[in-house]
């Protein structure tokens, strides 16, 4: 009896990017996808304060002007920030004043919009994907509150420290934590941590040999991972007139592909090195990401009887 194959788009950090997700759901349709697999960071960094004043409407600092705009001008505005991929916040100027000064405040108020985010995404679902289905891990950026979101969602399979399936043949085992990173993201944890993480969901698969494995970063030292140098202020380093880069992988995510050896490793997080490369008999890919241009950096991924049939980089 032969297997029929199954055809998965696998793309990842988004942040926040409205354009992007569209495009990721309407490829499902465009290229006969069973699977779309989001690999972790769904959420922006960034929040535009719409501040309501009495008379005048609402004013906003965006894109470096000052813009004073009507209550009828509000959902275009809003809509415009997300296109820029951050997040519209409308309040008032003591609101303002208290974000500039207290930083709890700050987190809750993200929280909130990226929920919010989130959830207009996840009905977008059915009317953009609607014979797909959507699996979504969290990556590092993504903060906890989201998981709930999407764990209750009834349009996507949600991925984290767990196993799912892709078919009655191929599994994914998914796990959206990373090694420290100068930034201090929610998810983050020592490389000690995140073998156990990976150990302890890599256990849940029936078959390793046909299975992937969904960890948002990738393997240490493999070519994916070349960020760039930051000095103490996280800026860029340059040697010779040049941006330095360097490897910023998982060395437990590379020891884990090494030993247990499965079909395809499939990762983000690192945005600037998009590329494919083997770690023994397994295939490592990174779609990269370019969110901020609006275009969707993706991979087609055919599996058939417990073999990666097709490997094809998409970008649009």
């Amino acid at each position: 009896m032969s297997l029929p194959k199954t055809r998965i788009i696998f793309s990842s950090d988004f942040h926040g990017s409205d354009v992007v997700w569209r495009k990721f759901l309407n490829s499902a349709s465009m290229f006969k996808a069973n699977v779309l697999l989001m690999g972790g960071d769904m959420t922006s960094k960034v929040m535009i304060p719409i501040v309501r004043e009495p008379e005048v409407g609402y004013t906003a600092n965006f894109l470096g002007k000052q813009m004073k705009i009507s209550e009828e001008g509000l959902p275009d505005l809003k809509k415009q920030i997300r296109q820029h991929c951050y997040l519209p916040y409308v309040c008032s100027s003591a609101e303002v004043e208290k974000l500039s000064h207290d930083q709890e405040y700050v987190e809750k108020v993200f929280e909130d919009l990226e929920v919010e985010m989130v959830k207009d995404w996840l009905a977008l679902i059915p009317k953009k994907a609607p014979d797909a289905k959507v699996i979504i891990h969290p990556g590092n950026d993504d903060k906890f509150v989201l998981d709930d979101i999407l764990r209750n969602s009834a349009n996507v399979v949600f991925a984290e420290e767990s196993v799912v399936r892709f078919d009655d043949f191929h599994e994914a085992a998914c796990v959206g934590w990373s090694n420290p990173t100068p930034w201090h993201s929610p998810r983050e944890c020592t490389e000690e941590q995140l073998l156990e993480k990976l150990e302890k969901t890599v256990s849940q698969l029936k078959s390793v040999e046909t299975s992937c494995f969904c960890f948002h970063v990738p393997p240490y030292n493999s070519t994916i991972d070349m960020a760039p140098k930051l000095d103490a202020t996280l800026r860029p380093v340059y040697e010779g007139g040049r941006p330095a880069f360097i490897p910023v992988g998982s060395t437990s995510v590379r020891k884990v592909i090494e030993k247990y050896q499965p079909l395809l490793g499939l990762h983000g997080h690192i945005h600037e090195s998009p590329g494919l490369v083997k770690i023994g008999r397994t295939q490592c890919i990174n779609p990269g990401s370019e969110y901020s241009e609006g275009i969707l950096r993706a991979y087609i991924i055919e599996l058939e009887g417990g073999k990666a049939k097709r490997l094809q980089r998409l970008e649009g």
